[in-house]
């Protein structure tokens, strides 16, 4: 079982119906994994667990979780399994932290924990161990052996460590050697002057690195301490900037809208309680007119060629302003709040 992250086709929804198409963007997520014979399929092999991930959150969401057949979605996740107890993108791959959250956050949606650890009951353990080997001396994560480090992968640790039940707080006296400290020391490091964070300290304001730390803050504990409320407002009026007069969200000033910003963008303004500075219907509107109506997915733009990864940022962001007959989704972890509660224990 995979699923391709490659594109379809693309046509705007008319103004005059706009309304979420929910049967089009299930048969749309069932119907990738038929497109074996197309080259996007072949191109996209190393976005493959990534894929399946954005595409399950969609269909959870959307309120079909047995839309796709979860046997054949837990065999192919372990497939990707490696020795070093991470997870590739696709069988064959490298182990690296991103697709070894997704993986996990798959194997969570599927209660699929069980099957993980049927053969070796230390899959868990091992899982986490890899990801806590990944820890730099400065708090920071890499992806993988080779060492590239930046916010997201410390986002993509607690993730995994949380949902495993390997984050310090969860068990304190048998943990892998994580430093939450240190992390989040270096997430405060990587807030710039105009309240928002940056890939590593100095660089550029960006909403998907601002989404990566706060998630990372907000597991670990250190939000409200990190960010008091003069800090959420200077980094609330930062997001909310980024609200065009079409009603999309862009990353940063002056680039275009992109439907995946409406989770980006919002999920951090929920995480500070910020989420009602952001003009709903005009967003609600532009993530609907990025639909194609026929054959269902969600573009970047209206007009564009839809593809899986927007469709899921798009309904995602759509459950957070609360659209009508959407599953909630929890702002920290992208996934289905009530299986979040079930797996957490909160």
């Amino acid at each position: 079982m995979s699923l391709a992250a490659g594109p379809g086709r693309g046509r705007k929804a008319e103004s005059k119906d706009l309304e979420l198409v929910v049967d089009k963007h299930v048969a749309y997520v069932q119907a990738l994994d038929t497109r074996r014979g197309e080259l996007e399929y072949h191109l996209t092999e190393h976005l493959r667990i990534s894929g399946i991930y954005w595409g399950l959150v969609a269909l959870h969401l959307l309120g079909q979780p047995d839309a796709l057949p979860r046997d054949g979605l837990i065999e192919y996740v372990l497939s990707c399994w490696c020795e070093n107890g991470g997870f590739g993108a696709a069988p064959g791959h490298d182990a690296h932290i991103l697709y070894t959250t997704s993986a996990v956050q798959i194997l969570a949606m599927t209660d699929g924990f069980a099957e993980l650890e049927a053969k070796n009951a230390n899959r868990k353990r091992k899982i986490a161990d890899f990801v806590a080997g990944l820890q730099q001396t400065d708090g920071t994560f890499a992806g993988d052996e080779w060492g590239e480090r930046d916010t997201r992968f410390m986002a993509c640790a607690f993730i995994t460590l949380s949902l495993l039940g390997y984050m310090p707080a969860q068990r304190p006296n048998d943990n892998p050697v994580v430093n939450v400290d240190a992390a989040v020391s270096h997430i405060r490091a990587c807030q710039n002057f105009d309240g928002a964070f940056g890939l590593t300290p100095g660089a550029e304001s960006h909403s998907g690195q601002v989404f990566a730390c706060l998630a990372a803050l907000s597991i670990a504990g250190a939000l409200d301490s990190t960010l008091p409320t003069s800090a959420k407002d200077r980094l609330g009026a930062w997001l909310s900037e980024r609200q065009q007069p079409s009603g999309g969200l862009n990353g940063r000033p002056e680039k275009l809208v992109d439907v995946c910003y409406s989770w980006w963008v919002m999920s951090s303004m929920s995480m500070i309680g910020r989420l009602h500075w952001i003009d709903r219907e005009k967003l609600v509107r532009f993530v609907l007119e990025c639909q194609d109506p026929d054959e269902g997915g969600i573009a970047d733009r209206p007009g564009d060629m839809v593809d899986v990864f927007h469709l899921c940022f798009g309904v995602a962001g759509l459950s957070l302003v609360r659209y009508e007959g959407l599953v909630e989704v929890d702002a920290a972890y992208c996934m289905p709040k009530h299986i979040l509660d079930g797996v957490l224990g909160r």
